[in-house]
């Protein structure tokens, strides 16, 4: 009887093991996974890397081309490619010069109307050789943000270190919708000021206190996003904040994974407009997760 028992338990505990070790390693797997993916993006021919240019266009005729002097300044490509003007009303508009070969939307065109992006809306992207450039809004401005394949901070990426995976720091928190979504201020990286959607926050538990952290509706689609410092920022990890992007909620939780914490694009390129994290998501303890400072230039 006894041997039985023994047998049951020594069974009991094998089965457990086994299974502890299959859902870290589902967990490793999913981890790499996300890492390949995140250098992906990140290293493509339009990614952040790409980016070399962000230019504030001036009310009427803005001059693009890689000749000095112009309005616009590309890094590469035609001395003239066109002249963008901006109406009164924020409309801009492209005029492509002769014997140009240049795209908008992947159509070849003399001229056409640049479309804003935002939201599930995409900006019309003006392609031309490796050098593409499309409309923002910052600031309640107009600008064009301009990105090469060919870049040097492309082409001399350093790779992205980061902190062991450990699944302690994937977090089940409990969701609290708010009855109405919030508006709240975000300040970027360059001092300017835009409004975000906060529908809820994603409250949690390390060390036996309570955090919450407030989450940002990018829109349809678009998981949602937790703009975080903690007590690593500055020092191992970027300077201004981190990126924690989490599914929707399902019934009542939602899923904070620290392993995915990365860095925003301003840690890889000086012209991004990065937003710095609200007061309340500056977490006291170190999140050792994650993305570290990028080692490569990012000047």
């Amino acid at each position: 009887m006894k041997t039985k028992i023994l047998l049951g338990l020594m069974f009991a505990l094998l089965a457990a093991i086994s299974a502890g070790a299959a859902a870290a390693d589902g967990f490793s797997q999913e981890n790499a996974a996300w890492r390949a993916k995140r250098i992906a993006e990140l290293t493509a021919p339009d990614g952040w890397l790409a980016l070399v240019g962000w230019h504030v266009l001036k009310p009427g005729e803005n001059t693009v081309g890689h000749a000095p002097g112009n309005d616009v300044l590309l890094p590469q490509g035609p001395a003239r490619l066109g002249v963008a003007t901006l109406a009164a009303d924020g409309k801009v508009t492209l005029q492509v010069a002769a014997a140009v070969g240049a795209t908008i939307d992947g159509q070849v065109a003399r001229s056409g109307e640049l479309r804003v992006g935002g939201g599930a809306v995409k900006p019309t992207l003006v392609a031309c050789g490796t050098v593409s450039f499309f409309v923002i809004e910052r600031g309640g401005k107009r600008a064009l943000r301009v990105k090469d394949s060919a870049s040097e901070r492309r082409a001399r990426f350093a790779g992205v270190d980061y902190f062991p995976p450990d699944p302690a720091w994937r977090i089940e928190a409990r969701w609290v919708a708010f009855e109405k979504s919030r508006i709240i201020p975000l300040t970027t990286i360059l001092g300017q000021t835009s409004p975000a959607l906060v529908p809820g926050k994603a409250v949690f538990e390390r060390d036996g206190k309570t955090y919450e952290l407030l989450a940002i509706d990018e829109g349809p689609g678009e998981p949602l996003l937790c703009v975080i410092a903690d007590a690593t920022t500055g020092q191992e990890t970027y300077g201004g904040a981190r990126f924690v992007y989490a599914e929707a909620p399902k019934d009542g939780v939602v899923v904070l994974d620290f392993n995915r914490a990365e860095n925003p694009p301003c840690a890889f390129t000086p012209f991004a407009t990065c937003p710095l994290p609200p007061k309340e998501n500056r977490l006291p303890f170190a999140v050792t997760a994650g993305e570290k400072n990028y080692r490569g230039s990012h000047d």
